[in-house]
């Protein structure tokens, strides 16, 4: 089994981590110096969202130099500390390595608008097609300087690039070379299943789906049937690993949006020699219910077997924050951990989740997020029903690392983004001292986890529901002789669970971990 597949990752959005010079902006410098917090808890990976070189529209995902990085971060040396520190430590660095577009200021983009390449770098039309981007409205982009249009499957300053060019294929390859030489244990690719578009640029079909959706990314009434999920995108997955597979193991964490067996085909069909691993967004919009995690275990089980595995995540930079769905209940919050960590998968957890850091709430129009800007239009009351924001900024706050000013993120006057009201009592120096808070709970659960391989290794096998109590989920982890059971509470009344003639009480709200010789951990 690959490392990878039994790590626990702990994802920092690096502008809002640690900012160690007072300009208001978390840095490099800032995560080298928070790298024990984390190891302390007893994650084994970090994943930093792009710090390379970009004039930061969309902070840090719209990349001018794969090779550089945006000096209000730090500079190349910072990071070969970073991943030198980090290995130091015993842990692994995931870098955040954005394929499928980059800035309209990068310098393959200015040679292209001005034909100054003997092949186009991106995808260029005299007319647009029918095509939608991902957020809404037509994804052809006029250049003036070209007088063509260009593709953009995200956002207009985000030209998609054309690996259909084999110049353009060598170059990423090469780019990831470059930091794969530097240390780097793998990357988390964003929005790779967009990387292909249809070759003959064909219009997509018309659909009814207004909206897209963790399982569906159809939307804006229209079938993305030629713009994602191609076959060429599924094939360069293994490209891709075999690139790193000269550097020997590394991990691939793909941003791919679809169904389970799309999800599959990006992982590999059989040998799981695609992407290695691939995160499942369904469980983003969770209903905190036995019933549904049953059937979420049930499901991810049958389509992900060994040797394949799943991701669980609940909170990322894009999407709300997990306790956000849970009505900022810190005990369901602990519930909803403790089987992020036991059941087997990898468990992906976004900064500030592990002290129960909530959504802040930030005007669109006040929202330095782009998406936040092109929403303004629309009533917020909308998103709200939904239960979404299209704000990322309010999911991207600074880390509350304690009760001073700026919740000890920074000594600046001011913060790239507010620090969420809630930081007196949300914060980490404060859970720290309360040995009943989230940060101690989850640093418990990683710490039994770490310390057993049947969490990290072993089989699963549930529970059926008709041998539970209402609303309780129950599994097994074995491995080799280890052998624990599993049992949350999500109801809010006591429950009492018989196993092999012994009857368990199982608070509400609450989970315990069994071990063979019936001790509860």
């Amino acid at each position: 089994m690959p490392w990878y597949h039994h790590t626990s990752i702990y994802q920092i959005y690096p502008r809002s981590f640690y900012d160690s010079n007072g300009d208001g902006i978390g840095d490099i410098q800032g995560i080298i110096q928070k790298l024990d917090y984390i190891k302390s808890i007893g994650y084994e990976s970090i994943w930093c969202s792009p710090f390379f070189k970009s004039p930061q529209q969309d902070f840090g995902y719209d990349v001018s130099d794969y090779c550089d990085i945006a000096p209000e971060y730090g500079t190349l040396a910072d990071a070969q500390q970073l991943i030198d520190e980090t290995h130091r430590r015993g842990m692994k660095i995931v870098f955040d390595m954005v394929m499928n577009h980059t800035s309209v200021e990068h310098p393959w983009f200015k040679k292209d608008a001005a034909k100054q390449n003997d092949a186009d770098y991106y995808i260029w039309r005299d007319k647009p097609n029918n095509w939608k981007s991902m957020t809404g409205g037509s994804g052809w982009q006029y250049s003036p300087e070209r007088k063509q249009y260009y593709w953009a499957s995200f956002l207009p300053f985000q030209p998609d690039l054309n690996y259909r060019n084999p110049e353009v294929k060598k170059a990423m390859l090469d780019n990831v070379r470059f930091w794969l030489r530097r240390g780097v244990d793998g990357f988390r690719l964003d929005i790779f299943n967009v990387i292909y578009k249809d070759s003959l640029l064909r219009d997509n079909p018309f659909s009814w789906k207004a909206i897209p959706d963790e399982k569906n990314p159809n939307g804006f009434f229209q079938q993305f049937k030629y713009t994602i999920n191609q076959p060429e995108s599924m094939a360069f997955a293994k490209e891709l690993r075999n690139v790193c597979n000269e550097f020997g193991d590394r991990i691939l964490l793909g941003e791919v949006s679809g169904n389970r067996k799309i999800i599959r085909k990006f992982s590999g069909e059989e040998k799981n020699d695609g992407l290695g691993l691939v995160f499942n967004f369904e469980m983003l919009r969770f209903k905190f219910k036995a019933k549904y995690f049953d059937e979420l275990v049930r499901n991810i089980e049958t389509d992900f077997p060994e040797p394949f595995m799943p991701v669980y995540v609940f909170s990322n930079h894009d999407r709300r924050r997990s306790i956000k769905r849970l009505k900022d209940d810190t005990q369901k919050a602990k519930l909803l951990h403790l089987f992020q960590l036991t059941v087997r998968g990898v468990p992906c957890m976004y900064y500030g989740e592990e002290i129960g850091m909530t959504d802040a709430r930030i005007p669109f129009k006040k929202g330095l997020d782009p998406i936040a800007q092109k929403m303004k239009k629309y009533p917020r009351f909308i998103f709200d029903l939904a239960g979404e924001t299209p704000n990322r900024d309010e999911l991207r706050t600074p880390m509350q690392w304690n009760d001073s000013a700026n919740a000890g993120f920074s000594s600046a006057g001011k913060t790239w983004l507010p620090v969420n009201k809630d930081f007196i009592s949300v914060n980490v120096d404060a859970e720290q001292k309360n040995t009943g808070s989230l940060l101690n709970y989850i640093q418990h659960i990683l710490k039994i986890r770490n310390s057993n391989e049947a969490f990290t290794k072993g089989s699963l096998e549930l529970i059926p529901q008709k041998e539970l109590p209402g609303n309780v989920l129950g599994y097994k982890r074995k491995y080799g002789p280890s052998e624990f059971t599993v049992l949350l509470n999500l109801s809010t009344k006591d429950k009492a669970v018989t196993l092999n003639a012994k009857t368990i009480q199982v608070p509400a709200i609450s989970g315990v971990i069994l071990s063979s010789n019936g001790k509860i951990q």
